[in-house]
């Protein structure tokens, strides 16, 4: 594993966030469309596992490899520019503003969430026969985790919207974590070793991701889960977003730049 020093990987994060800034339009969609729907196969397929194994741990244990598949292809997920694209700001490079970062995070929360929607199609349309069956063990299975995860939070009120906020946050603070692993190496081995530990952590603890949400609770809702899509927008994605975006910038992006970019003069002694 060929490792950067920790100066060397964060530049490369400001680069990273600069770059994504002046990605074109279609690129930043076609990007985001891949991940989204690359995360929810993934996702399916850790359920998978999960169900028919009757083991959740194996099920997150081989959840990251739609995470690293992704990163390695530089797909984006709404969750990582989290992260790196205000870095660039912050660093005010050329270009780089309030608005840009803005856009560039609405083009990528549009991308990811037609490519998750897109997966909730197919696969709901395969495991029913074209919506001849019930889809069997896993849609109930998934139909259970939207219910829980939207009516479970609603029925607690602003501390079950708060809950799902932290989980949200933390959520970004391992898969930030993922991200920021897949450059302090130069080797595809070791990106993906790095890689590997945060993201299996945030899914097998229950933590919630945006993108993933987005897949799960559409499927969940096309297979006859008994909630609204204003219950899944107001009790799931709108405060899983936001703690995503907490999670990812201030616990991991600001810390690392501000202690390995912006460093304060030692001490005299």
């Amino acid at each position: 594993m060929s490792y950067l020093e920790p100066t060397e990987f964060v530049t490369k994060m400001v680069d990273a966030g600069e770059s994504k800034v002046y990605m074109s339009t279609k690129d930043t969609l076609i990007r985001a469309f891949m991940a989204g729907a690359t995360l929810a196969l993934a996702a399916i397929f850790a359920i998978t596992v999960a169900v028919k194994t009757g083991s959740p741990l194996l099920g997150a244990v081989l959840f990251p490899v739609g995470f690293i598949m992704l990163y390695l292809m530089k797909f984006d997920l709404l969750t990582g520019v989290f992260m790196l694209v205000p870095l660039a700001l912050l660093d005010k490079r050329p270009g780089v503003t309030v608005n840009q970062v803005l856009r560039n995070w609405g083009l990528v929360f549009i991308g990811n969430f037609a490519g998750a929607l897109a997966v909730a199609f197919m696969m709901s349309f395969i495991l029913t026969y074209g919506y001849s069956t019930d889809g069997g063990a896993i849609a109930a299975k998934v139909g259970k985790i939207g219910e829980a995860r939207t009516l479970g939070y609603k029925q607690y009120g602003i501390s079950g919207w708060m809950t799902i906020f932290i989980r949200g946050m933390l959520c970004n603070w391992m898969v930030s974590m993922g991200v920021v692993g897949a450059m302090i190496s130069t080797s595809a081995t070791g990106k993906m070793m790095a890689m590997w530990m945060p993201i299996m952590l945030f899914f097998y603890m229950g933590f919630e991701h945006s993108i993933v949400n987005m897949f799960l609770f559409p499927f969940s809702m096309i297979m006859g889960g008994g909630f609204t899509v204003a219950d899944y927008l107001i009790w799931n994605e709108l405060p899983t977003v936001l703690g995503n975006l907490v999670g990812g910038f201030v616990f991991v992006g600001l810390p690392l730049y501000y202690t390995h970019v912006r460093t304060s003069p030692q001490r005299a002694l």
